[in-house]
């Protein structure tokens, strides 16, 4: 199944997408609650996705064309991310190989959806693009063993975890990089683990600029991979319904390349997974 959250009478909705089509959950699902963060955690994905999927197929459905779509979690609990967790993006950045996560946070203003223009903040020009798998929490979860860790994932979606790598680089954090308005593109959809049969940690990942590839690989080259990163984060936090976290990027970004390369206005960045799909951004200058 294939989860969406659009812009409906200027609030945001849970749909689920079929072919070119999309269901408001709220229409098969009563009582569901309105607000996203609650809905997902009523769904109990990924276990109750069998079911919801039935109730799909005599459901109304409306056309996905002329939808505005939001991040798959609009405004979610915590924002997650790893950095420095593919091998050979440690190496192309001369960073040791990591024997315990690098953990930051990146706030709601910082994302946008599919198709919404990513924004090139005007005290920089060093705006640089991360293809990244993003996990999706369904279920309330502490203390996971790698063995179980996957029971509390909703889904997977995608990320272009834009990074201003100078002032990711100003001071000790890397927050403040990662944090400007309208940075990082999320979407289009959050795809349940049934979807992908393979798991998370066998999947291609790639990014193109202007329609060249610029990253391509696969997320076996993880240092730590899914059920761990989630063993390790529910030692210390309590992952909720809606929380999302962006597992690192693979070699090939901008800053590494000799010269470097980095987004700009007019630009536009595509990051496909298998399996997943294509997220899709134009860049555009943040306005004077």
């Amino acid at each position: 199944m294939r989860l969406i959250a659009f812009e409906h009478e200027g609030r945001s909705a849970l749909g689920a997408r079929l072919g070119d089509e999309v269901v408001a959950l709220a229409d098969v699902v009563p009582g569901l609650p309105a607000d996203i963060l609650p809905a997902l955690a009523a769904l109990n994905l990924p276990e109750g996705a069998a079911a919801l999927a039935e109730k799909l197929k005599s459901a109304p459905r409306r056309p996905m064309a002329g939808l505005k779509l939001l991040p798959p979690v609009p405004r979610p609990g915590k924002m997650i991310c790893i950095g420095l967790n593919y091998a050979l993006h440690a190496k192309e950045g001369g960073n040791p190989i990591p024997d315990y996560p690098a953990v930051f946070m990146r706030g709601p203003t910082s994302l946008v959806g599919h198709g919404e223009p990513l924004i090139r903040p005007k005290v920089s020009d060093k705006f640089d693009y991360e293809a990244e798998l993003v996990i999706v929490i369904g279920k309330r979860a502490r203390h996971l063993s790698e063995a179980d860790a996957l029971s509390c994932v909703a889904g997977y979606t995608i990320m272009n975890e834009g990074s201003v790598r100078d002032y990711q680089r100003k001071g000790g954090q890397w927050t403040m990089g990662k944090n400007f308005e309208r940075t990082g593109g999320v979407g289009p959809e959050i795809v349940t683990p049934d979807e992908i049969p393979q798991g998370p940690n066998a999947l291609r990942i790639t990014s193109r600029l202007n329609g060249q590839t610029m990253q391509d690989s696969n997320t076996s080259d993880m240092i730590f991979p899914v059920p761990r990163i989630l063993a390790i984060l529910s030692e210390v936090m309590t992952l909720e319904p809606g929380d999302m976290i962006a597992t690192g990027t693979p070699s090939g970004v901008g800053y590494a390349r000799k010269p470097p390369i980095f987004m700009k206005a007019g630009d536009t960045m595509e990051v496909e997974i298998e399996g997943l799909g294509v997220l899709s951004n134009p860049v555009q200058d943040e306005a004077a």
